[in-house]
């Protein structure tokens, strides 16, 4: 891939940066002032920060305004939005209400946080850029954004927040974790981060399978 790709690429990252910010702004007007946090108390709305960002990084790239490459945030990126697809669509096959507190999400919001904005990255990542080039810098990255999300939440969105409401603790932004005690959330946010890294390795693993069909040597 060339430094500065043009064409279609071009076109493509201008594409998938405006969405992005599109409905990155959007969300003000979806969400709730009156909780602390507003929608950034939600995983998906930390995806769609992380893809508006690295979606801006290469699209930097291919207009020539920078030579790097962020390959390590582009891979933790795409770590994040794989766990936002996989988290939400788990739980939102198993009963909506878990995930959405404040009722069904707009259709065109619905899928394209969860399904088509994260798949637009994706395809950047793979099979433009070629991520997942250091795979230590990646892991230190997730690790990152997992553990300060779950600290955000439990130690400012929690008790700065009276809704939503469950049978053990109230205000996380999950209705389904307000049903958890300390010591569940604390396993379920151990195994959340497990799952992370698991997906990383396998984005590791793919990235190394695609680049070697295509010919595209690795540094």
């Amino acid at each position: 891939m060339a430094a500065h790709p043009t064409g279609w690429v071009l076109n493509y990252r201008w594409v998938v940066f405006l969405l992005a910010l599109g409905f990155w702004f959007y969300q003000f007007s979806q969400t709730s002032l009156d909780h602390f946090g507003w929608q950034f108390r939600f995983l998906t709305i930390w995806g769609l920060t992380a893809a508006l960002i690295t979606s801006w990084l290469m699209l930097r790239l291919s207009l020539g305004r920078s030579d790097r490459q962020y390959n390590a945030v582009v891979s933790a990126t795409a770590v994040l939005e794989v766990m936002v697809v996989f988290l939400y669509w788990k739980l939102w096959f198993t009963d909506p209400a878990l995930v959405n507190s404040d009722g069904p999400n707009p259709w065109y919001q619905e899928y394209y946080l969860h399904a088509l904005g994260p798949a637009l990255m994706l395809f950047d990542a793979f099979f433009i850029l070629g991520a997942f080039h250091s795979l230590w810098r990646t892991c230190l990255i997730v690790l990152a954004i997992f553990i300060g999300y779950t600290a955000w939440v439990e130690l400012l969105v929690k008790p700065l927040n009276s809704f939503p409401e469950g049978s053990a603790t109230h205000g996380l932004p999950y209705p389904f974790l307000n049903d958890m005690a300390m010591d569940q959330r604390l396993v379920f946010y151990a195994t959340t981060i497990g799952t992370g890294l698991a997906f990383m390795l396998i984005g590791w693993l793919l990235a190394r399978i695609i680049a070697r069909l295509r010919g595209v040597p690795r540094r």
